[in-house]
């Protein structure tokens, strides 16, 4: 495979000013990693609040009661207000309680989100990956939907991320081959890790298609073992309806001065094959698979990619 650069894998595009000044890709290289550690890594709108919760309800054996996801699986590149310093965040993930494993979300991949082999540190990697047309397209209407106060509150002018069609968005804000090379390199730099034992690549399809099954491997794979008592309300609060009805704990209410998202902005339709209905158009298509297959060039890592199914071994 062609040298990645997936360390711009982030929910957030840059638009004409440049990097958004929220993320930070660096701090997370200076992790002090500790036996149990869950890293969820995933593409910006592929899955991540989904797998997020997912981790959470099987390590707490099905958490009704908890505020917000982000307080309880941190976001490695989040900045949470102007001048909070890596230091500060590096801090409270070392202080985070040594009574259960930690959790934590990252859009990077390796080398950007520090790999740790198997036999060292047991840090364990759920990674999952959706139909890059379909993570694109589904970009425009979360952008759209972060509240003015949180662009205000960075000085971020909103309308820098705006436009009125996906193609003018894709090319203006999405950087066009810029968000390409960040989604098909972040699948290239996990592809030749897909088999170790510390990492688990799941298709976002099959977390559609084998909900259950899906989370039961998950589970398997963490090596968390939830009593068969607990696992009807693992399964409720992992469902799409749960998460609907109660949305306000995915939008990150807690975690800043401020809201981030309109309410409805995180949990909104997470459909298969839709891609060309919410704005993908065949010119970008082509665009994008052309892109792609210069940075992804094994032929059964695009198919999968592209149409889901188990992991090929």
């Amino acid at each position: 495979m062609n040298e990645p650069d997936a360390s711009e894998a982030t929910d957030a595009p840059r638009g004409e000013e440049g990097g958004a000044p929220w993320i930070d890709l660096e701090t997370q290289g200076r992790m002090q990693w500790r036996d149990g550690d869950v890293v969820v890594s995933v593409p910006a709108k592929s899955g991540t609040t989904w797998t997020m919760n997912i981790v959470h309800q099987l390590r707490t054996g099905g958490d009704a009661d908890f505020e917000d996801v982000y307080v309880e699986v941190p976001w490695l590149e989040f900045v949470e207000r102007p001048g909070q310093t890596p230091n500060e965040r590096l801090h409270q993930w070392e202080a985070m309680p040594t009574t259960r494993r930690r959790a934590f979300k990252s859009h990077a991949a390796p080398p950007m989100l520090p790999y740790v082999e198997p036999g060292q540190t047991d840090v364990r990697y759920v990674v999952v990956l959706r139909n890059p047309e379909e993570a694109l397209v589904s970009l425009k209407p979360f952008i759209e939907q972060h509240s003015p106060a949180f662009f205000e509150l960075w000085g971020a002018p909103k309308e820098v991320f705006l436009r009125d069609d996906f193609a003018t968005f894709f090319d203006e804000v999405l950087g066009g081959a810029r968000i390409v090379d960040a989604l098909f390199g972040f699948l290239a730099a996990w592809w030749p890790l897909r088999n170790r034992p510390n990492v688990l690549m799941i298709h976002f399809t099959e977390l559609k298609r084998d909900h259950e099954g899906s989370i039961r491997r998950i589970a398997d794979f963490l090596g968390e073992h939830p009593s068969e008592t607990q696992w009807p309300a693992i399964l409720e609060h992992c469902s799409f309806s749960w998460m609907k009805a109660n949305q306000r704990k995915f939008e990150l209410p807690v975690v800043t001065d401020v809201p981030v998202l309109d309410p409805g902005a995180m949990i909104r339709k997470g459909q298969v094959g839709t891609a060309r209905d919410d704005g993908m158009t065949e010119a970008i298509a082509a665009r994008v698979r052309t892109r792609g297959a210069e940075i992804l060039d094994d032929p059964v890592a695009m198919e999968w990619y592209y149409r889901g199914g188990p992991t090929p071994a």
